[in-house]
């Protein structure tokens, strides 16, 4: 007969937050601060001086702050739900669902870009080319100052805990497992500051995309209007634009690609086929049914049917290697 005591030890929970999220969730609310403030004193400089251009740039980084108002939202979201059982497999999975949001924002903004920068290609416009390559050194350095913050200390979060595996008469065997992640620091530690991201937090990544866009358009600008002063290339401004919008437009599908992917439950190759080859690998097993999906930026589910005479338990014992499965659910046939 099983007691309460049995019941308290199969019980576990779903978390399955990244082990950065809180330190995530800081940097990106000093974005977020760092951006409204700079956003709000251009509009006032706009109509304190009468420029359209420091207006323009003030309303543009309006749309970056209220993405990254977004992505900081999404860490809050998930933290405060984070033990809700209305969701099956934790909120780890906010991050993306804010990732993927913001990523269509900045696939429309590079649209506004390119065809305004194709319409002043064909119908130019006059330029006040001193103050506005002030405006875009500025925009600059706060996008610069905001990618440090975003990227610091990235490539080191893994999880760390303990295991909860428990077998059950049926031939059925549940398990929420995180696994010690200390060898791989030194891998993560010569990853690329986006690499890292990429790797572990999309709503973190598409924060940092934002800010790299932004960068990029100031750079571009830049040097545009600085050839349109000294060289009287007028022309290379709205080149410079539809070079911003190609790449920003590339950016935002990667994004996008990769969230959606998440987001709809997509089998992780690398993942089942290190799985497989555990399992079956000894010729004792064969899976007949396998599942493996992200439910977190460091964590994986897999469920794991089996044919064969090895109990649950043992197949447990083989993937315990894949650091990456930190919910698994094995059914023996």
């Amino acid at each position: 007969m099983t007691t309460p005591s049995d019941l308290d030890a199969f019980a576990h929970d779903h978390v399955f937050l990244g082990a950065g999220h809180d330190d995530n969730a800081r940097r990106t609310m000093w974005v977020v601060v760092l951006t409204a403030v700079t956003m709000l004193g251009e509009i006032a400089a706009g109509y304190w001086t009468g420029s359209m251009a420091l207006l323009a740039d003030g309303f543009h980084m309006a749309t970056h702050a209220g993405a990254l108002g977004v992505a900081a939202a999404a860490y809050a979201y998930a933290k405060r739900h984070a033990s809700n059982r209305r969701f099956t497999f934790g909120t780890g999975k906010v991050g993306d669902l804010a990732g993927f949001a913001s990523a269509l924002v900045l696939g429309l903004v590079a649209l506004g870009i390119g065809v305004e920068s194709i319409r002043r290609l064909f119908e130019p416009s006059s330029v006040a080319f001193t103050e506005a390559t002030i405006i875009a050194v500025v925009g600059l350095a706060v996008n610069v100052v905001s990618a440090l913050l975003l990227s610091g200390g990235h490539g080191h979060g893994h999880g760390h805990g303990h295991g909860h595996g428990h077998g059950h008469g049926h031939g059925h065997h549940h398990a929420h497992d995180h696994h010690d992640h200390d060898h791989e620091h030194a891998h993560h530690d010569h990853e690329t500051a986006l690499g890292a991201i990429r790797s572990q937090d999309n709503n973190l990544r598409s924060a940092y995309v934002h800010v790299l866009a932004d960068a990029l358009t100031s750079v571009l600008a830049i040097a545009a209007l600085l050839a349109g002063r000294f060289l009287g290339w007028t022309w290379l401004d709205p080149m410079m634009g539809i070079v911003g919008a190609i790449v920003i437009g590339r950016w935002s599908w990667e994004l996008m690609r990769d969230t959606g992917a998440i987001l709809l439950d997509t089998t992780d190759d690398h993942v089942a086929e290190e799985v497989r080859e555990l399992v079956e690998g000894p010729g004792d097993a064969r899976i007949v049914d396998l599942h493996v999906w992200r439910i977190g930026p460091e964590a994986h589910a897999a469920i794991v049917s089996t044919v064969g005479s090895v109990p649950a338990a043992t197949i447990r014992a083989r993937l315990k290697p894949v650091h990456e499965i930190q919910h698994l659910t094995v059914e023996t046939r």
